[in-house]
């Protein structure tokens, strides 16, 4: 059997997006691997299934699989890129999208910016889930290279967040992948790395579960935003500088929704054989 698919990106957050038969089962984790390698198949950091939901009040249901096969509940960047897909074949400029982590509202603003509504940011550690005790300081770890000193926090997927002084200098690869491997986040943790340049504006690095250091991380850049202004370092509207070029992320604070805004960028479309097999 043909599949068509769509090759996209946030800011080089890339991803493979394909509508998927709702009878049929998810595609192994073997085999995302496969289409994730850049060498011998499509290449990209997420794919993007989508689906039918069965929710009236949304548009469509996504399910998020990471370049390593393992499924995550939500991707801010991946969000955008589905929003783009479907507002280039309707008029709408308004759309819901359903996610594991819940719904969220996407919107086609000017000179072709997408903003996604992601909600309330949630401080309590067993959402992410871990099982740190909450604290209103920073969290601490001993690992391997050292105390890790961060903050907690989920935006429909877990994040830790790190200040340091230069993220060009950041020990993102060696931190990274200790920290979101560590008992104290039994289904992982992404890890951002954050400079705050002035209140407006701060630069970011993500190791992310399943995929590894990214060039942007669109729930990672609202991670690092709401724990700054919780920290008192950010006003509501702030520039996030990721390698992958800007994001900007508005919230207001607690009681009120996050909103992110960036660029979605559709690279090619293609077809790939492939025999499902139906749902038990």
């Amino acid at each position: 059997m043909k599949f068509e698919f769509t090759k996209m990106h946030g800011l080089g957050n890339d991803f493979m997006i394909i509508c998927w038969p709702d009878d049929m089962a998810m595609p192994r984790e073997e085999l995302v691997r496969t289409w994730a390698n850049r060498r011998t198949g499509i290449g990209f950091d997420q794919l993007l299934i989508l689906q039918k939901s069965a929710k009236a009040e949304a548009d469509i249901f996504y399910r998020v699989f990471n370049a390593d096969g393992s499924e995550v509940e939500q991707c801010g960047n991946g969000a955008r890129c589905i929003a783009h897909y479907l507002f280039s074949e309707i008029e709408e400029k308004a759309l819901v999208l359903e996610s594991m982590a819940g719904l969220v509202e996407a919107r086609l603003l000017a000179d072709g910016i997408l903003g996604i509504n992601l909600g309330e940011p949630n401080f309590v550690p067993s959402s992410l889930p871990s099982d740190l005790e909450a604290t209103s300081e920073l969290y601490r770890l001993d690992l391997t290279s050292g105390i890790a000193e961060f903050g907690l926090v989920s935006m429909g997927n877990p994040h830790a967040v790190i200040k340091v002084n230069s993220v060009e200098q950041a020990p993102v690869r060696i931190v990274g992948p200790e920290l979101q491997s560590h008992s104290s986040f039994p289904q992982g943790v992404n890890v951002g790395f954050v400079q705050f340049l002035d209140e407006k504006s701060l630069k970011l690095r993500v190791f992310e579960r399943g995929v590894g250091e990214t060039k942007a991380c669109g729930t990672g850049a609202a991670a690092a935003v709401a724990l700054g202004r919780c920290w008192g370092l950010l006003e509501e509207s702030v520039k996030v500088e990721l390698k992958g070029g800007i994001l900007q992320v508005e919230w207001q604070g607690p009681g009120y929704p996050l909103w992110l805004s960036g660029t979605a960028t559709k690279v090619f479309e293609g077809q790939i054989e492939y025999e499902p097999t139906k749902k038990n």
